[in-house]
């Protein structure tokens, strides 16, 4: 059996979102911030870097802490967490890391001879006085910043703009000179917030935060986070500061708009914020996003789906999977950990995602979690899988299938159902019982040969989890 790559691509016990991922010297380096496992906010920990040879994306490895967040001379005490950080090679060949404390309105910048660090504290942006960018006045604050280099200027995008918040005109674009540091062109609005939207082509999906900028031949493709919060949207420019125009949805962290057997206002997963990138591999795009997880905001992991950008430029919204970056389904043989999951609701869910948000913190609905304590290396599973909840997986190359078992434990009773759409016809059942131990329980399923998804629904009392499941 081939070495696989899943749904989050990284162990299940990392987590680490806001994931932007560049190609350097023949490998992927994906840079994020770095929740914790039970933490109490956002990016508690300090960077840490993971990457992969261009040619084999299931062989993720780790590279260690890069950069620690007391490495700041604004955080010598430590007492700010590091959000979102994009990494740009500069002109002179030198690796540069660009993030934002979480509570100071001015980007800091870390430097490194090699990708993968570790990163050294380099300076601020400033303007040519030396003032901070963000500190002057009718500066607006800076955050999420995302770089690229072209020749000798660099293009720097930031931004957040939060609901209500007119104070807050957009995305902007600032250019740098090549130290790296210094504007030589002040910020400019390039997409608007969410209270400017109004007679332009974002209405609706107007900026929230998260930039990330990307080149595809002669056009700028600038991603973000709308005021849907869960969604990844772009905007497409021949001119890295100007004329930027909405073009769609790439992905959604609850599927959102996805009609493919489901209705596209229907939630597959708990909608949350999001943040990520595009990247090309060998030819071929992928976006790069997070999910939320263990019932909190404060516990994102990486996902990755392959895109195809079309020969106008268009990206048409792709779903979630668990096969992401694998290159194709999965084998429809062996076990697989339930932490893959890519969709995970009950019938009762709402959609608003306030109501939603709110069952899924005070326990009422199901979350992937995990033993153990932050960096514990305690495999996920699916937890508190209560009467009507489905968990869905997507996709594998099936042949021959004609049994399947589920470990799980808890205090339940009932049994799983088995399909391969979440509303389809069942194909088997497969009981389940108390124990606070994992145990193994099987029945013959006969599953349809070809590329299918996988869909477990329990029936029954109590509350369930899901550690894995075989298919034979």
């Amino acid at each position: 059996m081939k070495k696989q790559v899943f749904n989050p691509y990284l162990p299940s016990w990392e987590y680490v979102p806001d994931g932007e991922p560049h190609v350097f010297e023949e490998r992927v380096y994906v840079y994020g911030s770095h929740d914790r496992f039970n933490g109490f906010a956002y990016c508690l920990n300090d960077y840490v870097c993971y990457s992969a040879p261009v040619d084999d994306l299931s062989d993720w490895r780790y590279e260690g802490v890069i950069y620690e967040k007391t490495n700041d001379p604004l955080n010598a005490d430590g007492s700010m967490c590091l959000y979102a950080p994009d990494v740009v090679r500069g002109p002179d060949g030198k690796y540069y890391l660009y993030y934002v404390l979480d509570k100071v309105p001015i980007v800091s910048v870390a430097v490194s001879d090699t990708p993968a660090g570790k990163y050294s504290f380099y300076g601020y942006v400033r303007d040519i006085d030396g003032t901070r960018l963000g500190e002057r006045t009718n500066d607006q604050p800076q955050f999420d910043p995302a770089v690229l280099a072209e020749g000798d200027k660099v293009y720097l995008y930031t931004g957040f703009c939060g609901p209500g918040d007119k104070s807050r005109k957009g995305a902007m674009a600032t250019v740098l000179a090549p130290d790296m540091l210094t504007m030589i062109e002040e910020p400019v609005i390039i997409v608007p917030g969410n209270c400017y939207g109004s007679g332009t082509g974002f209405k609706g999906h107007e900026f929230f935060e998260a930039p990330s900028i990307r080149k595809h031949g002669d056009t700028y493709y600038f991603v973000y986070s709308s005021r849907q919060m869960h969604e990844l949207c772009y905007a497409t420019s021949m001119c890295p500061t100007k004329d930027f125009t909405y073009r769609g949805a790439i992905v959604s962290n609850c599927d959102e708009n996805i009609t493919y057997r489901k209705p596209a206002g229907m939630h597959t997963y708990v909608p949350g914020n999001n943040h990520g990138g595009m990247v090309e591999v060998l030819g071929q795009w992928y976006i790069f996003y997070h999910r939320h997880t263990n019932g909190t905001n404060f516990s994102r992991q990486g996902c990755a789906e392959p895109v195809r950008i079309k020969e106008d430029g268009s990206i048409e919204q792709v779903e979630m999977t668990s096969c992401g970056l694998n290159g194709g389904p999965l084998i429809g043989k062996g076990e697989y950990f339930a932490y893959i999951a890519c969709n995970l609701f009950s019938k009762s869910m709402k959609n608003d995602h306030l109501l939603h948000h709110a069952g899924w913190i005070d326990g009422k609905y199901p979350r992937i979690t995990q033993d153990g304590r932050d960096g514990d290396e305690e495999m996920g599973y699916i937890a508190n899988m209560q009467d009507s909840t489905i968990a869905g997986f997507k996709y594998f190359e099936c042949k021959g299938i004609t049994r399947i078992s589920l470990k799980t434990r808890g205090y339940g009773n009932g049994y799983f159902e088995v399909k391969i759409s979440w509303d389809g016809e069942t194909l088997g059942k497969i009981p389940v019982g108390y124990s606070n131990v994992w145990v193994v329980n099987s029945a013959d399923i006969m599953i349809p040969d070809g590329v299918q998804a996988l869909f477990y629904e329990f029936k029954g009392e109590g509350g369930i989890s899901l550690s894995s499941f075989t298919l034979e």
